[in-house]
């Protein structure tokens, strides 16, 4: 399967989902790229590309950089391909986190609809369900938290992670009133988004350890190892780093190495693709630690995290990044998610499709490249 043709859809969807101080001041429209590969023998590889601050980003780096490496190639040449972009990257190209994993993506898509199966059993099955955790916004008060927390409780699901504002004592508010207002019927976690000093994440960390919480997620930025091995250090609750580390399982293993977290973080948009959440994920292994897939903030791209996470032991739960309504632009239908559960598709490839229609009618610019 050579690859002749490489589209790309800019679809536009002009909503912003973060407050104000995560936003900034420039603008955040939550955008995406939509990703075709197509083979000399019609086989197609689909995938979706982050845009949320600059579609035009993403396009030009697709264009420029991703596709004339891609164009011409096997779409069995994926870890030649990977490697070579890593090249590119170093030599001044330094991609985005979430560049050129989607071209990953669509890669083993093509590849496992040839062979007939769903991408988990192509790279091998190990389950075919994952429990999910409801992973909610930035909200304006423990009451906020708590409400959504019980509103995703009555649909089934069990656990729930909160994205707090970085302020410690206010954070503490919202763990607090979270146990408070579920009680022991559900899971809790907790990610601040990297805004705390030492002491405050260590006076954050013993308050959730006696509120019972499962982990204590990016207290810190991904390259502060000193501060997560100091931590770690100090705590009892499992922490959770390297959302946003570069290099991918390189980038991994100098946590790992350093004793600077207890679980690690993956998914095919921010770690390289199916190639490098696989490596992520086996290095972890290798360590006795789990490798807990992160969301991409694009349905498409999460089931395709979900078929890696179920073609591998060492991976508990699926983030459920909601409101689902916000994240499922351009994929057709929702989330297999039923009782706080998410079973993989069993189609060939990815097996979710996309709306097109509406890909179509939102689309700002198109790209069609031949090799």
């Amino acid at each position: 399967m050579r690859i002749e043709r490489f589209e790309t859809w800019w679809v536009q969807r002009g909503e912003n989902f973060f407050d104000e101080k995560h936003r900034g001041r420039s603008k955040m429209d939550w955008d995406v790229v939509v990703i075709k590969l197509t083979a000399d023998n019609g086989a197609e590889g689909i995938a979706t590309a982050m845009a949320a601050r600059s579609a035009r980003v993403t396009e030009s780096y697709l264009e420029d950089n991703i596709a004339p490496v891609v164009l011409g190639r096997s779409a069995y040449e994926r870890e030649a391909i990977w490697q070579e972009l890593w090249n590119i990257d170093r030599n001044l190209t330094f991609f985005p986190v979430y560049l050129p994993g989607p071209v990953d993506v669509a890669l083993w898509d093509m590849a496992a609809k040839e062979a007939g199966l769903p991408l988990y059993k192509y790279l091998g099955a190990y389950r075919n369900q994952l429990p999910v955790y409801a992973s909610g916004l930035f909200h304006d008060g423990p009451e906020e938290y708590v409400e959504e927390a019980l509103r995703y409780r009555e649909q089934g699901i069990r656990c729930y992670k909160a994205h707090p504002s970085g302020i410690w004592r206010e954070d503490i508010a919202v763990h607090t009133a979270l146990r408070d207002g579920v009680g022991t019927t559900m899971d809790l976690m907790t990610d601040p988004v990297g805004e705390y000093t030492l002491g405050d994440a260590i006076r954050v960390g013993r308050n959730l350890e006696d509120l019972g919480y499962l982990w204590f997620e990016e207290p810190f930025r991904d390259f502060e190892i000193n501060k997560y091995t100091e931590l770690c250090s100090a705590l009892d609750i499992p922490i959770l780093a390297t959302e946003t580390s570069r290099g991918c399982h390189w980038g991994a293993a100098q946590s790992i190495l350093n004793r600077a977290t207890d679980l690690v973080r993956a998914d095919v948009s921010w770690k390289w693709g199916v190639t490098g959440t696989l490596k992520i994920a086996h290095l972890a292994e290798s360590f006795g630690m789990n490798c807990e897939m992160h969301t991409t903030t694009m349905n498409y791209m999460d089931i395709a995290t979900l078929h890696v996470a179920c073609a591998v032991r060492n991976s508990e739960w699926f983030e459920y990044f909601v409101p689902e309504d916000n994240f499922r632009l351009p994929m057709q239908g929702n989330l297999p998610i039923q009782n706080g559960i998410i079973t993989v598709p069993d189609r060939p490839g990815v097996g979710v499709e996309l709306d097109w229609e509406l890909i179509q009618r939102k689309c700002v610019s198109y790209k069609d490249l031949r090799a």
